[in-house]
């Protein structure tokens, strides 16, 4: 599974980042993470604001910080 924080490197991204890895040990699985910071890259996505999370190129979430319920669901799916 690879997992992308798209966003600037602010606190929301960072927040996000961490919450996505907790539920990541939560439930005993595996990824690789990349922090998406170039706006070149960020853009090649269909978002409108950051941070967002990309699960195996499929955009989850922008503009906001979901709930772990949220991420665990979408990394289960």
């Amino acid at each position: 599974m690879l997992i992308k924080i798209l966003g600037s490197g602010c606190a929301k991204c960072n927040r996000l980042e961490q919450l996505t890895r907790e539920v990541l040990t939560e439930q005993g699985l595996n990824a690789t993470f990349e922090h998406v910071t170039a706006m070149d890259e960020i853009m090649a996505y269909p978002i409108m604001t950051t941070p967002a999370l990309v699960v195996d190129e499929v955009v989850k979430v922008s503009g906001r910080i979901p709930s772990k319920d949220e991420i665990a669901a979408w990394l289960k799916a």
